[in-house]
């Protein structure tokens, strides 16, 4: 047994032991101090909603809803905000790849109305920059720094590096940020990639010219440089090393209870 995936507990297994994601090392180890702000955002718009609600109540309901506020499930409500809108999103971005990977390999796909400007643009940048896929929705590990992942797409573009290989990571999010180049990189440094349906034959990675982040929504797809050339993935990946030995290094597991 090579590389698993267990969807129920969304855990790699490499050579039938545990592995960590690289999204996961990325989290541990690199600070989001905007996810921070973010979530307070999420959860003080929520309490506003719930504020104004009572707007378009009659002043004696609307004085009997707050003598009969439940307190504990309003801050149930308002702490899992955040969250709510997380999940949501993933959703949303879960079903985007699905139908991206079929429409990339030019499959004939049903899609729902709420997914429809997202795929529907995303075939016009398909078009547009000629985008002729190598590789899907692969799962990657590299065993000499104990990680795994799965990219999203490595294609060939004519009009960027002489239609050298590219990986291109695929975001429905409201926003990319910079330093999804150390996710791509992390994945264009896997020493190999296997099938879902056949996880125990190991494939070489193609070597990777650039990364890129192509920005999926409703208004149509765009899409961003990460890295422009294998020095800066390489430099990008160290990043990536230095957030896997803070992970492993601030690990709470690690402490040691003093006793007398």
């Amino acid at each position: 047994m090579s590389l698993t995936f267990n969807e129920a507990s969304h855990r790699y297994r490499l050579d039938g032991k545990p592995v960590t994601g690289a999204t996961t090392i990325m989290g541990a180890g690199i600070p989001k101090p905007a996810l921070m702000y973010w979530a307070a955002n999420q959860a003080a718009e929520a309490a506003a909603d719930w504020a104004a609600s009572f707007k378009e109540l009659p002043a004696s309901e609307a004085a009997w809803n707050l003598a009969s506020i439940d307190r504990d499930g309003l801050y149930e409500t308002w702490r899992k905000a955040p969250w709510k809108k997380r999940d949501e999103a993933a959703v949303r971005g879960t079903a985007v790849h699905a139908l991206a990977e079929r429409v990339v390999h030019g499959e004939d796909v049903g899609v729902p109305d709420e997914y429809l400007p997202y795929v529907n643009g995303y075939i016009e940048f398909l078009d547009e920059w000629d985008v002729t896929p190598i590789l899907t929705e692969k799962s990657i590990a590299n065993r000499e720094h104990w990680y795994s992942g799965r990219f999203d797409l490595i294609a060939s573009i004519p009009c960027l590096h002489g239609g050298a290989p590219i990986e291109i990571d695929l975001k429905t999010s409201n926003n990319v940020y910079p330093d999804t180049a150390i996710q791509a990189a992390a994945y264009a440094r896997g020493e190999f990639y296997v099938e879902d349906d056949d996880p125990d034959i190991e494939h070489p990675l193609p070597d990777i010219a650039a990364t890129y982040v192509a920005h999926v929504t409703a208004e149509g797809t765009r899409l961003y440089e990460l890295s422009p050339d294998r020095e800066h993935i390489d430099q990008s990946f160290q990043t990536f090393l230095a957030a896997l030995a803070v992970k492993k290094r601030w690990n709470p597991k690690t402490l040691k209870e003093v006793t007398r």
